[in-house]
């Protein structure tokens, strides 16, 4: 077993509580607007891949319709989250929600094509990129050490429970009224601007004026941090690898369903009710697994066991070579949903410990893009092989190629004394703490109870 990686993750009685971690008001209010604006995403999407599929019959076009949310992250998503560094997090969140909030009410105007509504949600999904910068940058001023992992991991378990009643919400509402599906999803942005805008502290921009240069140059600067640093290059590489496989089963949802309807002799369910059990397996595993190995680990034992789930993730998956049955697919994708969540908070807090925190929004803005576009594309190209091959050896061979290429990631993991040397650098390189996380409108001497004393901690990628 590896020996503890820096002091920031050591704790000598275990993990952090849950109760520890919800103590600090600003991480409350923003882990209650990233679930109202999770649970209204979640289901718009699943309504626009059912909406899709309806009109089209064409496995590959609803796989398309579930990937469209992911194609702003590679078209300007690292560019955009540059933008969260100039100017204060709080400001970035509160504009993006809003903005959604008038797009998806466009959207939900009845009698839209669908060309037009794709386009509308391309545009929507830009404000992504910047407004989850924004709030990776601010988490680790909120919370630091082991809360900040256990705070990770149930914000993402959260954010997963989310996942699976938009997915089940939107599956049944949009057969019923797509419109309706769309006006909650208005409704959970305003929320959240109403939360980030009232309950969280205003903080200076983390690039001032006399340090800017260009966009395009500060996004480079984020690309060069990231893959020219060695122990931050293993990390994403175990992180983007790891998005390449939970997410098929939910992108290939709605044609898996309609397979098995096809062939249905009345032992099946619904295709709806198919569908929503494929697609919230993976998110039902990612709770599991957040909060089992977030809670319940030392946090040592978390990164030992970062390489054997990264090779799990896919490995869960290869039994669909045998055609399994729907609750079989569903179990499949539970497991590998487990996997990515038992690796994915614990590599996000190696991350933000040997990044500088003046660097913090766009090494994020790279890490979340590169998430979203290796997950899309996963999507897309097994959405297209699997209109011309049957879903079950598309998704059987792409995970038997996955095992084969986490067992080469995971030999490139660092040891523990380069991470050492690489949180040591960062640490280096941190501004004074007081000056680095006191809010611009709350007075020396006078902070919050469990704000932070140190730069370090984990960040959501």
């Amino acid at each position: 077993m590896e020996a503890p990686v820096s002091d920031a993750t050591r704790t000598p009685e275990g993990p952090a509580t849950f109760r520890e971690v919800f103590a600090q008001p600003e991480f409350r209010a923003l882990y209650t607007a990233n679930a109202f604006s999770w649970l209204g995403d979640y289901l718009a999407r699943a309504a626009v891949t059912v909406l899709v599929f309806q009109e089209t019959s064409s496995v590959a076009l609803s796989a398309a319709a579930f990937a469209v949310s992911f194609l702003p992250w590679l078209v300007g998503g690292p560019l955009l989250a540059a933008v969260a560094e100039r100017h204060p997090y709080r400001t970035v969140m509160v504009v993006c929600d809003l903005t959604r909030m008038v797009l998806i009410g466009i959207i939900a105007i009845p009698g839209l094509p669908v060309p037009v509504i794709l386009v509308l949600l391309f545009g929507i999904t830009l404000a992504n990129p910047p407004s989850q910068a924004a709030r990776s940058a601010l988490i680790p001023m909120l919370l630091t050490g082991d809360r900040l992992v256990v705070g990770l991991a149930v914000s993402t378990s959260t954010g997963q429970a989310a996942q699976i009643v938009g997915y089940v919400l939107g599956a049944s509402v949009a057969t019923l009224n797509p419109s309706a599906a769309l006006l909650i999803n208005t409704g959970t942005f305003a929320l959240s601007a109403a939360l980030i805008r009232f309950r969280i502290h205003q903080r200076p921009a983390a690039m001032s004026e006399e340090h800017r240069s260009h966009l395009l140059r500060e996004t480079a600067e984020g690309f060069r941090l990231v893959f020219g640093t060695p122990v931050l290059r293993a990390i994403a590489i175990v992180v983007f690898a790891s998005m390449l496989f939970a997410i098929v089963p939910e992108g290939l949802a709605a044609g898996w369903a309609a397979e098995f309807a096809a062939v249905s002799d009345g032992d099946h369910p619904g295709r709806g009710f198919t569908q929503a059990m494929i697609m919230i397996a993976s998110p039902l595993g990612f709770i599991l697994g957040g909060l089992t190995i977030g809670r319940g680990l030392r946090p040592d034992l978390r990164r030992a066991l970062i390489r054997p789930f990264a090779v799990l993730a896919p490995l869960a998956l290869v039994p669909a070579l045998l055609n399994p049955t729907p609750p079989l697919i569903a179990l499949m994708a539970l497991v590998s949903g487990f996997a990515v969540a038992g690796l994915l908070p614990v590599a996000n807090g190696l991350f933000v410990q040997a990044l500088p925190p003046g660097f913090r929004a766009r090494a994020f803005g790279v890490m979340s893009s590169g998430m979203q576009v290796l997950q899309g594309g996963a999507v897309l190209v097994t959405g297209v092989l699997a209109g011309q091959f049957d879903i079950p050896l598309v998704v059987g061979l792409w995970s038997v190629g996955g095992v084969l290429l986490m067992l080469v990631v995971a030999t490139q993991w660092p040891t523990t004394a380069e991470f050492n040397a690489a949180i040591a650098e960062a640490t280096r390189q941190s501004p004074a703490p007081a000056e680095a996380h006191r809010p611009a409108d709350e007075p020396v001497g006078d902070r919050a109870p469990g704000a932070p004393t140190s730069p370090s901690g984990v960040s959501t990628l």
